[in-house]
């Protein structure tokens, strides 16, 4: 059953390398860390939530809206398959009934915030920006070739976008709910812009990105997508 169904737009996407001591105690139980090529990676991912439908309704006034979360990436096996996935540290939207419904169903750390976007299309140039606030205003820009590519096989960006589930910790249980998509496509970045403060977001696990430079940085075109009910695993 779909528990949700919307387009994810311009996802704007920075990784980062990150020792994976660091991410051990947010592991759900029966996860374990997923790799690119010995790398581990954590994202702080912008985009645009549109024509969004909860339990096949639209809502008035929530239908289209940004949200910005930071993630990692595991993966579980089950009957000799791996189901790969990421874990939230915390997902940021900008009204609060769409956090309340989150972190009620899926037991998940959304935050509400002011936030606005911003994405225009000059010529041969895309630019996408993502804007939100808490006590001061943190901001991602992109500007990308404006010609989306088809995704490369075994690519970092294949790596990144092909997690097609969702695993959430909470009190020593662990859930689960996949996402269907296509692949996506992607916008060769030219230059990037980010005024974030991990810290003051995050907390003190995450500061070290103040300083760290970005691994890489993606914007992907996105597609329909559809959230299926959750499910306890362990």
């Amino acid at each position: 059953m779909n528990f949700l169904q919307a387009e994810w737009r311009k996802l704007a996407i920075i990784n980062y390398d990150i020792d994976p001591e660091v991410l051990v105690k947010y592991l759900p139980e029966g996860t374990e860390l997923d790799f690119y090529q010995g790398k581990c990676y954590i994202s702080l991912v912008g985009f645009m939530f549109l024509n969004t439908k909860l339990l096949g309704l639209s809502i008035p006034f929530y239908r289209n809206f940004e949200e910005v979360n930071l993630r990692f990436y595991v993966k579980k096996k089950e009957k000799n398959t791996w189901k790969r996935g990421v874990v939230f540290i915390k997902e940021i939207v900008p009204k609060y009934a769409l956090s309340f419904v989150a972190n009620s169903f899926y037991k998940e750390n959304y935050k509400t915030m002011p936030m606005n976007n911003e994405i225009r299309l000059n010529d041969d140039k895309l630019t996408v920006k993502y804007e939100w606030k808490d006590k001061s205003w943190h901001s991602i820009q992109i500007t990308a070739d404006s010609t989306a590519l088809p995704m490369e096989d075994d690519s970092e960006f294949e790596f990144i976008t092909e997690h097609y589930f969702g695993f959430t910790k909470r009190e020593h249980k662990t859930s689960e709910y996949e996402v269907c998509h296509p692949k996506w496509e992607y916008y060769p970045v030219k230059d990037y812009q980010l005024d974030i403060e991990f810290n003051a977001l995050y907390g003190k696990d995450f500061q070290f990105l103040n300083e760290q430079k970005p691994i890489s940085v993606m914007l992907a075109e996105g597609s329909e997508i559809e959230v299926k009910t959750k499910k306890y695993i362990m």
